[in-house]
């Protein structure tokens, strides 16, 4: 997405500031509607949050006021953290016009933040690779698996190393329902890629598929749990085992409305198990997948507004 031009006063240390839960909305979500915000979630005792921290300020001051960076001390400030669902630190959110449209998770270096601002406040022209990735990726989204996963190999042919390709093409393997070779196929990744957004979405997203395989057996039936819901909307309990079946069959939309339904009607149900539940699934599905996106948003809004 293009970022408006910046002001003239938007430049070094104004481009940088700490935050408190009272002043969030004001310093991100009012400041985002004016350009992008990327709120740095960190701690003291946090030591990737300390390597990353001289690496995206520099950053954002290399942006010329394309971006403003907003960091909030998690320990000091856990509130809005908690309701975002960060679980892992330094985690870096990208707002814009009121809403979360991007993040990452982990002490990225730097070029890898840069190519995120980039992102956020306006790309330069993709390479080849990353166009192999972006078409794989969409055509992954279209559920033309057998074409993605040849998209994500020409993009590994040419990077052996290239994470988004290697997540990609576990990813196709996921879709397949084969377990194992998108396990093996995480092995490819470099080990400096352990950490990253994308192969620990992916790991994750194993997990999930594993652990809602063992789960869906025993969630009864999909159309006794919908008639349960259509004659008492606030069962809870069925809206919820409905979701797990709907995210084991890979439909994260009707996953992510059943869980959002319960947070809207009662967001305290069952010690807020249906937010911690879709924390859960953002983790698993990643933060640049559409129904995280489009779900973070929604959340964001109940939460904020």
């Amino acid at each position: 997405m293009s970022a408006p031009a910046a002001s003239p006063q938007a430049k070094g240390a104004d481009l940088i500031k700490d935050t408190t839960t009272q002043a969030f909305a004001k310093d991100v979500l009012e400041e985002s509607r004016r350009q992008p915000v990327l709120v740095d979630f960190w701690a003291p005792w946090c030591g990737p949050c300390r390597t990353l921290s001289p690496i995206i300020e520099k950053a954002v001051k290399a942006a010329n006021g394309a971006v403003r960076l907003v960091k909030m001390n998690i320990d000091d400030h856990p509130a809005v953290a908690g309701q975002l669902g960060i679980q892992s630190i330094p985690a870096v959110i990208a707002f814009h016009n009121g809403q979360p449209v991007d993040g990452f998770v982990g002490a990225l270096p730097e070029s890898q933040v840069k190519a995120f601002i980039d992102r956020v406040a306006g790309p330069a022209g993709p390479s080849d690779i990353e166009l192999l990735v972006e078409e794989g990726n969409r055509l992954l989204a279209a559920n033309d698996v057998a074409a993605a996963a040849e998209h994500f190999a020409a993009a590994l042919a040419a990077d052996p190393t290239s994470v988004p390709a290697i997540a990609g093409l576990a990813s196709c393997h996921l879709a397949t329902g084969n377990l194992d070779a998108a396990s093996k196929t995480l092995e490819a990744a470099p080990p400096a890629a352990a950490s990253d957004p994308a192969i620990a979405a992916v790991r994750a997203r194993i997990d999930v598929a594993t652990e809602t395989a063992k789960l869906t057996a025993s969630l009864g039936d999909p159309s006794k749990l919908a008639e349960r819901i259509a004659a008492s909307p606030a069962d809870f309990d069925a809206r919820f085992d409905l979701a797990m079946i709907e995210n084991g069959r890979g439909n994260r939309q009707a996953a992510a409305d059943h869980l959002l339904e319960i947070v809207r009607k009662n967001r305290s149900w069952a010690d807020e198990k249906a937010r911690k539940q879709l924390v859960q699934f953002f983790e698993a599905w990643g933060p640049m997948d559409e129904a995280t996106l489009s779900a973070r948003r929604r959340l964001s809004s109940m939460l904020f507004s």
